[in-house]
């Protein structure tokens, strides 16, 4: 459910026409609903209530300030994974209790940076890591909380390029060897061995997977507590899928994903931690864009947009399907007509769509892209010199530029000439 509706034949954005802020704002622009990313919050945290439990928002999806806001006053905490996600959490003003710091390649720039400033774990993808982690926290007089995250060898169902639970993925130690690097965890200074993390893809669509997963987790739990560490906490990941279509076909809730750790996972009493990032802000987001021309092809017909793939990279990368709609609700039995989707960008990747039965649309028509809250303005970039998409947050009747667009000269005057030129 989102909160990105027609009323009176116009798309709103909870109670403000989206044709509203286009014309305050100019396209193409990211808008987000407050009331959707409060509801998909919750639904996680309630999937978990009567067990101890975290839910960091994955910031990766998206990392405006509004919006950590926006999750934190609920509760929620971070999950980060670069030193620039950790200061943008602390500049939202979360703690760093409940900051967690992911990701295979920390720097000790980075993680003095989170020692310095306050953490609640770091999770630990290699051994080099580990011996680095503890160089740094050892040499700053400071013990940190530790969980190692274990690659347990199964896959996720999803596309290639989002999938990290694989033997053949990056991401962290085998589980078979998970017990020697943990006791060489325990033996090394300054670090705090508290529990174990996992994660094994995004957009998953299926619940068997994290079954798996979780069930593997549950037996090493078991057989790290009988080597005698104090495992306590397990950080499940995220992945968790959203509809992207409009079809009957939906991913489970996050409900039945709470069901699922409550059986594999709950009787080991340890406090749990979820990573949601895309279910969270997927669908609490658009992009809209407006039709430059409307041009006739050989065999086929094109709308071009003003929207672009440095805009939403997302089709491009990952051939990813957006639902595109009308500003304008269409009548229900109008014709409509296949039509390739593209921007203006000069690659033949800056394509959304082929083919995509489409009502009719005219030059200067706005059009609005759903489910483009997650992995959209993060990816975003000024690829031929096209100024970053804004952002804007609505908050029932209002709105709010949240990243303003820049101008050309804001743009160009970030470079440098040398002196010799």
């Amino acid at each position: 459910m989102d909160h990105f509706l027609y009323r009176d034949g116009v798309l709103h954005a909870e109670d403000v026409p989206v044709a509203e802020i286009a014309a305050a704002v100019g396209t193409p622009f990211y808008c987000y609903s407050t009331a959707t990313l409060a509801r998909h919050f919750r639904l996680f945290d309630e999937a978990l209530d009567g067990m101890e439990h975290l839910v960091c928002y994955a910031m990766k999806a998206a990392s405006n300030q509004a919006i950590l806001k926006t999750l934190a006053a609920l509760g929620a905490g971070m999950d980060v994974v670069s030193g620039g996600e950790y200061a943008r959490a602390k500049a939202a003003g979360v703690p760093g209790e409940r900051i967690v710091f992911s990701g295979v390649g920390k720097t000790r720039d980075e993680m003095r940076l989170a020692i310095e400033g306050g953490i609640r774990q770091f999770n630990v993808e290699s051994e080099p890591e580990l011996r680095a982690l503890s160089e740094v926290a050892s040499g700053l007089g400071a013990t940190v909380p530790v969980t190692i995250r274990v690659n347990p060898d199964v896959d996720a169902k999803t596309h290639a390029k989002i999938a990290t639970g694989k033997s053949e993925n990056k991401f962290g130690i085998p589980i078979a060897r998970a017990r020697e690097v943990y006791a060489e965890a325990a033996a090394l200074p300054g670090l705090e061995v508290i529990g174990i993390d996992v994660h094994i893809g995004s957009q998953l669509t299926d619940l068997e997977p994290f079954r798996l997963a979780y069930r593997k987790v549950a037996e090493l739990t078991e057989t790290l507590r009988a080597d005698g560490h104090d495992i306590r906490r397990l950080d499940l990941g995220g992945g968790l899928g959203i509809p992207y279509t409009r079809s009957n076909e939906a991913p489970p809730l996050p409900l039945d994903y709470g069901a699922l750790i409550r059986e594999e996972v709950g009787h080991l009493g340890c406090e749990i931690e979820i990573e949601p990032g895309r279910l969270v802000v997927g669908n609490a987001g658009i992009l809209v864009s407006r039709v430059i021309y409307v041009k006739e092809g050989e065999g086929r017909n094109f709308l071009i947009l003003d929207g672009a793939m440095n805009d939403l990279i997302r089709p491009a990368m990952y051939e990813a399907h957006h639902d595109i709609v009308p500003i304008n609700e269409p009548d229900a039995a109008v014709e409509q007509a296949p039509y390739d989707i593209v921007g203006p960008v000069c690659e033949s990747g800056d394509t959304f769509a082929k083919g995509r039965m489409m009502p009719p649309v005219a030059e200067g028509d706005l059009v609005a892209f759903r489910s483009a809250g997650a992995y959209g303005a993060v990816m975003a970039s000024e690829y031929n010199t096209r100024p970053l998409v804004p952002e804007v947050l609505v908050h029932g009747h209002q709105f709010a530029v949240i990243r303003a667009r820049p101008t050309f000269d804001e743009m160009i005057n970030r470079d440098t000439i040398p002196e010799w030129l």
